[in-house]
């Protein structure tokens, strides 16, 4: 199972939010390129980016530091996520570098969308599904629908994306564990791979996510937690790799 450490982009800084907030933000490194180039270093085989202020906006604010954290280590997958709402954006990213692209807000309102990326970059197009009590939320978080997250997630399947995103965001930021029930339901809804994201805490979601990966879990999203210390990545990393 990998353990892909997170780097949240907000005005070119490295941050957390706490369930999304846009104004309840830390800020960990004015330097995005080196906090990936720490994780790399312990031993991290994917990295995920947010373009924080991109999924708000609606398209690209954070592209020249994304494109020179995969410029800068090239052997190290990269998936980016945030503001990515069309087909010039997902191909810029990708001739950069990037290897994986995650459509959220996008895929939730415009499924053809998804369908169209899907074909024409075949194994690099991710869904984010980010849920709050089973139900699908969009923009950022901002808004709640009343998409069933399971029922996304299999017509998703079906368009041929790589893998889904799940998130519960009730979790995230909050460090109060995964949520590895919802997440193993989910995966053993679909057949394409589920990464878990939000909420990880210590060890113990690294073990109770493990127990799950026959289900369908790949791999799971950390952020906070390795930057407030919680969980040490390198370790962590290396216990994900036994599952």
């Amino acid at each position: 199972m990998l353990l892909i450490p997170a780097i949240d982009l907000k005005e070119g800084k490295c941050v957390r939010l706490r369930q999304g907030r846009m104004e309840d933000d830390t800020v960990f490194s004015d330097n995005p390129v080196e906090v990936a180039a720490r994780w790399v270093n312990e031993g991290a085989q994917r990295i995920h980016l947010v373009d924080l202020d991109g999924a708000f906006a609606g398209k690209p604010r954070n592209a020249d530091v994304i494109n020179a954290i995969a410029k800068a280590y090239p052997s190290v997958p990269v998936q980016i996520g945030g503001g990515i709402r069309d087909e010039a954006t997902i191909e810029a990213y990708l001739n950069a570098g990037v290897q994986y692209v995650i459509i959220g807000t996008k895929a939730v309102q415009e499924p053809e969308f998804v369908r169209e990326m899907a074909a024409k970059f075949a194994g690099h197009v991710i869904v984010g599904l980010d849920a709050k009590d089973g139900k699908v939320a969009t923009d950022g978080w901002a808004t709640v629908s009343q998409y069933d997250v399971v029922d996304l997630a299999l017509e998703f399947e079906q368009n041929g994306v790589a893998a889904i995103i799940y998130t519960d965001i009730s979790r995230d930021g909050m460090m109060q564990g995964v949520n590895v029930e919802a997440t193993a339901r989910l995966a053993r809804a679909i057949s394409i791979p589920v990464i878990a994201s939000g909420g990880i805490t210590n060890l113990d979601d690294i073990y109770a996510l493990g127990k799950v990966k026959d289900d369908g879990v790949m791999g799971a999203i950390t952020g906070r937690a390795i930057y407030e210390g919680t969980l040490d990545f390198g370790q962590a990393q290396k216990i994900a790799l036994t599952f």
